[in-house]
C-alpha cells in the first residue's frame, strides 16, 4: 500500500491505532458476550432482556465494523481473533451462564469498561489532531455510557 498522508504522523498513526486495537477487542468481547446472554436469559425479565440484548449486540455488531475500519485506514492491520481480542480486552469472559440479574450487571461493567477505553484512545486522537477518530470514539463513549445507564436502572 502507499504510504498515507493525511495529516498524521505515522508514529501518532499507530499510537492511536494501538489504542482502537483495545477498543475493538473490549467491544468485540461485550458483542459476543452481549449476544451470549441474548440466547441464555431466562427468568421473569426474559422477553425484555432478550429484546434489549438484542439491540445492543446489533448495535455492536455496527460499532465493531467502524473501529476495524479506521484501524485500516490508519495503514494499521486490524485484529481479529479471538486469541487477539483474549490479549487486547479489558473485559473479562464470563464461564458458565449467570441470572438475569448477574447477566445485567456483567454488561452494566462491560460498557463501563468499554467507556473508559474511549476516554484513552481519545486522548491519544485529540493530542494528534485525528478529529475523524476523536468523532468515532467519542460517538462510542456516548453510547456506551447512555447503555450502561439503562441497564444499571434494571437493577436493585
Amino acid at each position: 500500500m502507499s504510504k498515507i498522508d493525511i495529516g498524521i504522523n505515522s508514529n501518532d498513526m499507530d499510537k492511536i491505532a494501538d489504542g482502537l486495537k483495545h477498543l475493538l477487542a473490549d467491544s468485540y468481547t461485550l458483542y459476543l458476550q452481549t449476544h451470549n446472554f441474548h440466547w441464555n436469559v431466562t427468568g421473569p425479565k426474559f422477553r425484555d432482556l432478550h429484546l434489549m440484548f438484542e439491540e445492543h449486540y446489533t448495535e455492536l455488531a455496527i460499532a465493531v465494523d467502524d473501529i476495524a475500519e479506521r484501524i485500516r485506514t490508519l495503514g494499521v492491520a486490524a485484529p481479529g481473533t479471538y486469541k487477539a481480542f483474549n490479549e487486547l480486552s479489558a473485559i473479562e469472559e464470563i464461564d458458565g451462564v449467570p441470572d438475569a440479574e448477574e447477566m445485567v450487571s456483567i454488561l452494566t461493567k462491560g460498557h463501563e469498561q468499554v467507556v473508559r477505553t474511549c476516554r484513552k484512545v481519545l486522548a491519544v486522537a485529540q493530542e494528534a489532531d485525528d478529529e475523524s477518530t476523536a468523532a468515532l470514539v467519542s460517538d462510542r463513549m456516548r453510547i456506551h455510557e447512555k447503555t450502561a445507564w439503562m441497564l444499571r436502572s434494571l437493577l436493585k
